[in-house]
Formats: C-alpha cells, structure tokens, sequence
C-alpha cells in the first residue's frame, strides 16, 4: 500500500559529515542542529536541502468514549468548538503558524457536528465520532483502511502544492485515551504508565481513567496494527497514521509533535519501519507517556518546553530550527573558503 524508500546513503552521509564538520565552528557545537541538518541531508538525498512550503495538518475526530465524560474532565463538544477556534485564528496554533510562517490545513477526519459548507476546512469526515471502545471496537477495518487512505491523499495534495516539510497536529476530546491504549498495545507496557492528565485531570481522574483503559485493553486481542488502529483509534489518528505513511512515501520531512501524534507514529511504524527515516521529533510532550513512547523510538526530542496542548503547537515551533540548520548548512562559511584554521 504505500512503497517506502529507506534513507540509508553511505557515500552521501560521508559528505553530509564532511560538510557539517568543515564549517567554521568547533566540530559539534551546534549540537542538534548539526544533526537535523544531517537529516535533513539524508531525507532529501542532497548536501543542499531545502525547506518549502512548510505546513502543519491539524487532523480532529471525536471519540465515542468521550461522550460519557468518564476519561476526559471537557465535554465532547470542545472539539468542534476549537475546531470554529482553529477555523477563526484564534488558537495557539493559528499564532505559532502565523508568527514562523507555515501554511495550516484543518481537517474535519470525524468531528460530531456538521460544519458549514463554507468553511475553511477539508472535510474528509468518516463519521460523526468513533464508537465507544468500551462495548465495541472504535470502527470497523474496512472504515480503518478508508481513513488511512482519505489521510494520504490529504498529504499528496499538500505535497502536491510544493510542500516538502509536514507537521501533524490533532484535536479530539478523548484522544489521549486512544492514544494511551495504541502505546500500551504497541510498546507492550501496562496502561497505567500510559495514562496521563489529558486535558487536566486530578490524580483520582487519571487512576479512573487507568481503570477504564486497563478493562478496554484487557476486553480486545487485536492480531495487527491494522486491527488495534481499528479496536482503539480515532479518525484522527487513523488519518495521521496514513498521512505519516504517504509523506514517507513521498521522502518528506516529517515533524512530529506529541503525545496523540506519536501514538500514529507507532501504527505506522509497525506497518513499515522505513518511516522512521522520515521523522525529526519536534518536543518532548508534559503527558507522561510521551517519554516513553520517545525513549521506546531511541529518539531526541528538539524541544524540551513543558508543553501538552497538541493541536501540532511543538511541530510549529520546531520548524524554524530545521529552517536554521538548512540554512547552516547552505550558508555558513567552511574553513577553507573564509580562510580560517582549523589546525591546533
């Protein structure tokens, strides 16, 4: 379904580390730029990357456990209001968008309510909402594969516009929960070192919400990742799951933000570990197991900033260093050509 080239080119990450270590600096002292750079390098296959059209996706979907009000302390219909927020400019992501300059794109992937016609959102709704988990799988895998797809040929179009850099945002009420149980299936560790405050539960909420996903996790033995994305996903992330597949297949750069999106990561990881090549980490989210789930990857967050909102609020402010290591790597003098020593 989707053809996934690894990045590995020995002769060309000889002369990407030839390049980095020729500038004019101590080798090493721009720290994870040097290795952003170097990925950057790598993904594009040249020693003169480029960053265009930089955009970040905000993928927002319901979730029938939401509407109980067991696992999340706001009430279902704060995902279609934030949505009218991302709609209005009024978010954070809408400022952080606009202050690095990044295009956005909303996507309505299963939002419970009908937004108007002319609204300026991509409407790929699945449905109003997934079903609750608890009593039966969130959707079928016939409706899994279809949001896999509707995601890629979201990122095609983008691609399609000149984008070379993405960045995944989400929002969905419950989400969190989702995402807790595709960790717990996924990384095989128990769903009480999965689970965090969400949107801000108190520590009796979040042991009732590890009581809830423990009974959910225990309820389904999914054979494949296909499966568990159907059992405990979103239409959100189901979405991510295929957009993080296609722009692989497309060698994009790819950001990932935190908690919810990286739980997307892990499905598709599981169906091709080549996309791996494709990621850079934008931050290392507040959620508790989004450390995990870093440390589970063997990967380095670029930011460390405490934040938990999602919405792809940590993609947004990572883009600009990818832009700064680029450029770096494009434009700083090398000892030979500014005429320094680099001899001790």
């Amino acid at each position: 379904m989707f053809d996934i080239a690894t990045t590995s080119n020995p002769e060309l990450e000889a002369s990407l580390r030839k390049k980095i270590d020729s500038k004019t600096k101590p080798i090493g002292s721009l720290g994870i730029l040097e290795d952003l750079a170097f990925k950057m390098g790598c993904i594009q296959n040249t020693e003169i990357p480029k960053i265009e059209l930089p955009t970040i996706a905000i993928f927002a979907g319901d979730h029938g456990i939401a509407a109980k009000g067991e696992v999340n302390p706001f009430p279902q219909e704060v995902t279609s209001q934030m949505v009218y927020n991302f709609i209005n400019g009024g978010a954070a992501i809408n400022v952080f968008s606009k202050t690095n300059g990044l295009n956005l794109e909303i996507i309505d992937a299963g939002v419970n309510h009908t937004f108007p016609k002319d609204s300026n959102i991509v409407n790929a709704k699945m449905a109003f909402g997934t079903k609750n988990y608890q009593y039966e799988p969130a959707m079928s895998l016939g409706q899994c594969k279809e949001a896999l797809k509707k995601g890629s040929d979201i990122v095609e179009k983008i691609h399609d516009k000149g984008s070379n850099t993405i960045g995944f945002g989400e929002m969905g009420i419950g989400n969190t929960s989702s995402a807790s149980l595709l960790m717990a299936y996924f990384t095989n560790t128990p769903i009480a070192t999965c689970v965090g405050s969400g949107t801000g539960l108190n520590k009796e909420g979040i042991g009732k919400k590890a009581q809830i996903l423990s009974e959910v996790s225990e309820k389904y033995t999914p054979k494949t990742p296909l499966d568990a994305l159907s059992t405990f996903g979103g239409f959100e992330i189901a979405m991510l799951c295929g957009s993080i597949l296609k722009a692989s297949s497309l060698k994009m750069c790819i950001v990932i933000d935190g908690f919810i999106v990286t739980s997307a990561l892990l499905a598709a990881k599981a169906i091709n570990e080549n996309v791996m090549d494709y990621c850079v980490f934008a931050h290392n989210s507040n959620e508790q197991g989004h450390v995990k789930m870093l440390d589970f990857l063997n990967v380095k967050p670029i930011l460390s900033l405490g934040l938990r909102l999602g919405e792809g609020t940590g993609a947004a402010l990572a883009i600009p260093l990818l832009r700064a290591s680029v450029n770096f790597l494009n434009d700083m003098a090398s000892f030979e050509s500014a005429g320094v020593s680099n001899e001790i």
